[in-house]
């Protein structure tokens, strides 16, 4: 009975050790480098007046960093290197609004904190043209050619615009898509559903959504596929952070109410 009961303490001492223990070179270094690209409020972007990093994933980033007893530090790249940063071991993490999808499960490991969506929106001054998604049909419509985004409008267009499909624009980046749509150069954008309330309230007379998102989606903190242990204990930390109501805490600060989590899941984008 005795050596029953010791083994099943030093067993449950082993998995709860487990579950929180950092990859060596990790615990060693004290710090994780995170890639990060500034150009997508309210997830992360340059404050105007200070330039300073600021934004959802930022303060996440931070919280998270402190739950595992790690300095975050922020390295500022470009989208088309994510991946190969991961892949090569150049950054241990990216946190920076990125859609978990299954065709980037073989290089990253996604540690989803978010729910999101692509969203069809307008300029204001045009939303009577627009008073349903339908009216999307045969128009131009632009959103970021590195993102899902091309592939769920046109499976959306497939399903309801067989006669008249969207046409498609690619733009660099979503910004770009913005931009393009004030210039009158495209006649809708889309973009996540997370970052629409904030742009909105940023410049009220601006924009205006059509419809409801097109597609459902996750956000992940990417790692390393072999970063087993790490991607638990990261997981960890941001359940960690919702019991303790620090992530919901944030939500609010971001008007991002309706895309939290419960909890933390790991590659569960389609």
């Amino acid at each position: 009975m005795m050596k029953t009961s010791v083994a099943a303490v030093l067993i449950g001492m082993a998995t709860a050790a487990g579950a929180v223990e950092l990859p060596p070179e990790i615990a060693s270094k004290g710090s994780l480098t995170v890639a990060i690209v500034p150009n997508y409020p309210p997830l992360e972007f340059r404050d105007p007046a200070t330039s300073a990093l600021t934004g959802f994933d930022v303060e996440l980033g931070d919280a998270l960093g402190r739950k595992l007893g790690l300095k975050i530090v922020w390295q500022e790249t470009s989208f088309d290197q994510f991946m190969p940063s991961i892949a090569t071991g150049r950054v241990d993490a990216i946190l920076s609004g990125m859609t978990d999808i299954a065709t980037r499960h073989e290089t990253a490991t996604f540690v989803d904190y978010l729910r999101s969506g692509p969203r069809f929106f307008v300029q204001q001054a045009r939303a009577g043209e627009f008073k349903d998604m339908a009216a999307l049909c045969g128009k131009k419509v632009g959103a970021s050619r590195r993102t899902s985004f091309p592939k769920e409008i046109a499976a959306w267009s497939e399903a309801h615009c067989a006669n008249d499909p969207i046409q498609f624009v690619g733009t660099d980046g979503s910004a770009d898509a913005r931009t393009q749509l004030k210039q009158g150069r495209i006649d809708a954008a889309v973009q996540g559903s997370e970052t629409l309330s904030y742009l909105m309230d940023l410049e009220p007379s601006a924009y205006a959504p059509v419809g409801e998102r097109i597609a459902s989606q996750f956000t992940g903190l990417a790692l390393a596929v072999k970063e087993k242990a790490l991607q638990q204990a990261v997981a960890d930390a941001l359940d960690a952070l919702i019991a303790d109501g620090s992530y919901r805490a944030l939500l609010v600060k971001w008007k991002l109410n309706d895309n939290g989590i419960e909890k933390a899941t790991i590659n569960a984008g389609q």
